[in-house]
């Protein structure tokens, strides 16, 4: 499967990214040398190789759950920037985002 600069633009659009078309350029061609890399990887014989989550041994360390007393909702609002009724209010952090294949650099 080769990358073509539709296929960036598709990413990009799903990522919510815009590029210029010198980045399209780049990254076409970054993604068509990963891609490549990623076929020689393929071919290592790994048949007698067990698989990993991790490389270095791991070991969960769990602890005890305490209850501890929860702050109060005054304290907890008292240092926020906006306070709408009794929640803290943010700003909207999602949205439409720029269309897929659409340039909005310009």
């Amino acid at each position: 499967m080769g990358v073509d600069e539709k296929t960036v633009e598709k990413i990009a659009g799903l990522a919510k990214l815009s590029f210029t078309d010198e980045e399209k350029e780049k990254y076409t061609v970054q993604l068509g040398q990963i891609l490549e890399y990623m076929k020689k990887l393929n071919e290592v014989d790994t048949e007698n190789i067990k698989p990993l989550s991790h490389v270095q041994k791991v070991t969960n360390v769990f602890r005890e759950d305490k209850n501890f007393p929860s702050l109060k909702k005054e304290d907890a609002l008292k240092n926020t920037p906006e306070v709408q009724g009794s929640y803290l209010r943010v700003p909207k952090v999602i949205s439409d985002g720029p269309t897929p294949g659409k340039d909005t650099t310009k």
